[in-house]
């Protein structure tokens, strides 16, 4: 029996057994979209061992997923001209497939799978890919697993859903060190003896032709062509495994060192611009936290022997690596947790009740602005810093992290209702933002509205007992000038 990957991290998602006499495994690509670091990867090559069959990595990217468009479908283009080369001369075979017209992809992987021993794929709680794995499973015949390759903690290793990040955080510190001693290999293929690898059966090639290297480059033409929406134009970053090591890099090299004092200042961000890689799979939690735990010189003996819940000394690193790792997996995986274990994560019901209850105490509150999402997505306010904010959104893919906060505040504010400002929310950073669709987005947005924190007073119009942030306080607090600049209203948004 194979015991590379921890059962934890594993469901079954049907009852099928494998198949001994199928000619490959297969490994369907569907969030953990990177080569090293990936336990869905490692699961897939284990079996392909045991089985001692060939391996076939089957990469797709559909036409019909809400908010497709030309930003996305380069992004996650990049990253698979990427795979391909990662892959070229490696023992499996990889397989990626961009649909070129609506439903052209249907019945795809039921085809690869038919002649497949077993299917593994990715575990991501998030998105429409919850749904399409359950339907999925009720449609192959053979065993389907998918794999938790998301973060540091396994998804699954606890049903308890935190509503506190503190509690969350104090949670970790008592039951994380055991999964600090359990990292996925770097690259699962490392000393591994595959059998020979197999070409993709030629009736499926000639049915659903494998995305050459020219249409990889996803250039305006290529894109042109896709029934996407093309007026969300390209990130102002690339996307795919290597560039996402390089980010890292350079982080490392720069930002990480004024991470604690200058990541909340728009001029002097020293964020990591990890997330959009995060959120495609391009890289791993794991892969950053080892990148850091070497910065470091750190090793488990570090760890604080109790756990107390706070911030800063738990991990025993600097101040810098502190506040990082407590965004990398305390908020990150926080969001995890509640979008594997409750099906309403991003419905206005699922907020804790007394941010609810106050929140309709004052849902008809005046309002001294109410805003369209036309006017919202056309950063058509009254104010500079949120139109700023805005701006950044629409033209280059990303928001500056501090200004998140203030700008979901201010669509609560400046919104006929709490529903529609929740709805205008989603809909602006799920369309807009690479890193959207993801259970850190949903965090985002739906703490702007109580979730994961506490009630605070004074009470106040529209916000009750919600966390009150003023655009005026915020300019002071932050070193802004140059972005304000930047972002100005000078300049087209579309």
């Amino acid at each position: 029996m194979m015991h590379n990957v921890p059962e934890i991290r594993i469901r079954q998602l049907n009852q099928n057994e494998i198949n001994p006499d199928g000619d490959y495994v297969l490994y369907w690509m569907i969030a953990n979209r990177r080569v090293h670091s990936n336990y869905s990867f490692q699961r897939a090559v284990d079996y392909a061992q045991e089985l001692n069959k060939p391996l076939i990595i089957f990469e797709a990217l559909r036409i019909n997923y809400r908010w497709a468009s030309d930003r996305i479908h380069r992004f996650v283009m990049q990253g698979m001209a990427q795979q391909r080369k990662n892959f070229e001369n490696s023992a499996v075979t990889y397989y990626c497939y961009v649909e070129p017209e609506n439903q052209h992809g249907n019945g795809l992987l039921e085809e690869l799978a038919r002649k497949a021993c077993v299917v593994v794929s990715d575990d991501f709680p998030c998105f429409f890919l919850p749904t399409m794995l359950k339907l999925v499973s009720r449609r192959l015949k053979v065993k389907l697993e998918a794999v938790d390759s998301n973060g540091l903690f396994p998804m699954y290793a606890t049903e308890r859903v935190f509503t506190r990040a503190h509690s969350f955080r104090r949670f970790l510190q008592k039951e994380l060190r055991p999964h600090l001693e359990d990292f996925p290999k770097q690259h699962a293929l490392q000393g591994v003896q595959l059998a020979a690898s197999i070409d993709v059966p030629k009736k499926i090639l000639k049915r659903w032709p494998e995305a050459t290297d020219e249409f990889l480059k996803a250039s305006s033409e290529t894109l042109s062509k896709l029934d996407i929406d093309h007026d969300v134009k390209p990130a102002a970053f690339d996307g795919g495994e290597e560039t996402a090591v390089r980010v890292l890099k350079s982080f490392l090299q720069d930002g990480f060192e004024r991470y604690a004092n200058d990541r909340n200042h728009p001029d002097t961000d020293s964020s990591s611009g990890l997330s959009p890689y995060l959120h495609f799979g391009n890289i791993s939690a794991h892969t950053i936290f080892n990148a850091i735990a070497d910065q470091e010189g750190w090793t488990p003996a570090n760890l604080a022997e109790k756990p107390n819940g706070s911030r800063d000394g738990w991990w025993g690193m600097s101040e810098h690596a502190e506040g990082f790792l407590d965004e990398l997996i305390t908020w990150r995986e926080l969001g995890y947790n509640m979008c594997s274990h409750l099906k309403n994560y991003d419905k206005f019901e699922s907020l804790p009740d007394w941010a609810k209850t106050t929140i309709e105490e004052h849902a008809s509150d005046e309002r001294l602005y109410i805003y369209s999402l036309e006017e919202f997505e056309h950063a058509q306010t009254h104010d500079e810093v949120w139109n700023a904010a805005q701006r950044q959104l629409v033209r280059d893919g990303k928001m500056h992290n501090y200004l998140r906060m203030l700008w979901g505040k201010k669509i609560f504010e400046w919104s006929e209702t709490p529903q529609e400002s929740l709805r205008i929310m989603i809909e602006l950073n799920n369309k807009y933002a690479v890193d959207g669709r993801n259970p850190n987005s949903y965090s985002g947005i739906f703490w702007t509205l109580g979730r994961y924190d506490r009630a605070w007073g004074p009470e106040r119009d529209i916000y009750g007992k919600i966390r009150y942030m003023t655009s005026e306080s915020t300019k002071r607090k932050l070193k802004m000038k140059k972005y304000l600049e930047e972002y100005s209203g000078d300049s087209k948004l579309f």
